[in-house]
């Protein structure tokens, strides 16, 4: 009569292990399994001049990026609106850091001059980015600034050298910019930007 009971103990056992199977696989989807990161798609290309538009941008920035579009479509080029815009895309993009994934999501570098972009990065990761926390999975908690109001208060040109290069007609931009809340009036809000001529482009050189 014992041997009969055996059968009915294995398929217990195979049910226990089942049910703790299951836990396990649910509480490692819901506790431990990581959301999945979006990769940013491209929305829109400048091709002619190397600008992109990705689908992590916010709505603001996309409009100013349809604005610079048209900027670029005319026959000639007005270049004091083409510096305008860039000046007001890059102060937008490098100083707003909410829509920021991490201390390496660096802002503006779409308009920095090529052979300065490594020194620009290495900089901003160690300065303004250094304390933006790690957004990859849409988790974080941290209270970041955003530009609200950027104001064009000077365009100049004039002639500037950058290592081996010399622009007889570079853009001189003095702006300065508020933020959305007043939790940030204590930081960065002017800046002097210099725009070198770059073939067909206009790229920031220096940033003071």
């Amino acid at each position: 009569m014992k041997l009969k009971k055996k059968p009915k103990r294995i398929i217990i056992t195979i049910l226990v292990l089942a049910a703790f199977s299951a836990i396990g696989f649910v509480g490692y989807n819901v506790f431990l399994k990581k959301p999945e990161v979006k990769e940013a798609k491209v929305l829109k290309t400048i091709k002619k001049y190397g600008y992109t538009l990705r689908d992590n941008k916010t709505k603001r920035y996309q409009e100013m990026f349809e604005e610079l579009d048209q900027i670029l479509k005319k026959d000639p080029v007005n270049e004091e609106d083409y510096v305008e815009k860039i000046t007001e895309m890059f102060i937008y993009d490098f100083y707003s850091l909410d829509d920021k994934t991490a201390k390496t999501d660096v802002g503006g570098t779409d308009f920095i001059y090529t052979t300065s972009l490594k020194n620009f990065l290495e900089n901003a990761e160690n300065t303004y980015y250094k304390y933006v926390e790690s957004d990859v999975y849409n988790q974080r908690k941290q209270k970041l600034p955003v530009v609200d109001k950027i104001k064009i208060k000077s365009i100049e040109q004039t002639e500037f050298a950058y290592g081996d290069t010399s622009d007889p007609e570079a853009y001189e931009v003095q702006v300065s910019w508020n933020y959305t809340s007043d939790d940030f009036d204590d930081y960065q809000n002017e800046a002097t930007l210099t725009f070198i001529h770059d073939d067909i482009k206009l790229s920031l050189a220096e940033l003071k």
